[in-house]
């Protein structure tokens, strides 16, 4: 079974699965497609966490969130008055952290995976390609996004159709995205950490004004972490850190889960 919030996305994970993948073929699969079908969420210039745990019992908890690059400091989104500017954490390249997807989603494949990772991408490259039917869902957040993504001449471009806005029904094509995708498939993370994309995103940081560069981006590692598997009688697969700096939140979260279940 296959589940998502995008019929597409786990129409992916369905199709690797019949092609004889395992489950973590099929996540990273979904997790490619999703980052084609829903541009709100799924992306692969962002991060995430994947909780594995397998039949025979073994988990583990891969960490791909997103780092900050070199050049963030402390006071970064504090305006003159000594105010936090409410928009620069989440709006503008000077927010874009270095992202962790297409390295953790590798890494994931590689340790559980059985498929190929060009194998595994396929579907997410024929969506951006071929182009998706813009659903209403789609089409209503695009709306409700308009007035931040047309701040931007590519978002503009590419989620608004240049001003002339994407209808239910409209066929939604992403070739720069396609590229991309076919680049990572061919040559693996590396590509997107040290070749043509690295070197792409870091001149479009430096001309907009963002901060990620090329260093950055070939310094991220993904890790894998341990897993809390028990609190007293009860089994609790949980990571062993928070997910904002808190390590101790996610056992917190697990003896709580517990507590109840007790």
């Amino acid at each position: 079974m296959v589940a998502t919030d995008e019929p597409l996305g786990s129409a992916a994970g369905v199709e690797i699965l019949k092609r004889g993948g395992n489950a973590v073929d099929a996540a990273v699969a979904v997790a490619f497609a999703l980052a084609v079908v829903e541009p709100a969420a799924g992306n692969i210039g962002g991060g995430g966490f994947m909780l594995v745990r397998l039949a025979d019992g073994r988990t583990n908890f891969f960490d791909y969130r997103e780092v900050a690059p070199a050049k963030a400091f402390r006071e970064m989104y504090i305006r003159p008055d000594d105010t936090l500017d409410p928009e620069a954490p989440t709006i503008g390249y000077r927010s874009v952290a270095v992202p962790g997807t297409v390295a953790g989603l590798e890494l994931a494949l590689k340790t559980y995976g059985t498929m190929k990772l060009r194998d595994v991408m396929a579907p997410a490259i024929r969506l951006a390609e071929e182009g998706i039917p813009v659903s209403e869902k789609l089409a209503r957040e695009l709306e409700r996004e308009r007035p931040k993504l047309e701040r931007f001449t590519e978002s503009k471009r590419i989620f608004l159709n240049s001003g002339r806005m994407y209808k239910p029904g409209d066929i939604f094509r992403q070739p720069e995205l396609a590229a991309t995708l076919k680049r990572i498939a061919k040559k693996g993370s590396k590509e997107f950490y040290r070749g043509k994309t690295a070197r792409m995103l870091a001149e479009d940081m430096a001309r907009q004004g963002g901060l990620i560069a090329r260093q950055d981006l070939a310094n991220y590692k993904p890790k894998i972490r341990g897993v809390l598997t028990r609190l007293g009688n009860h089994f609790v697969a949980a990571a062993e850190f928070g997910r904002r700096g808190d390590d101790r939140s996610a056992e917190h979260a697990a003896r709580g889960a517990a507590e109840r279940m007790g």
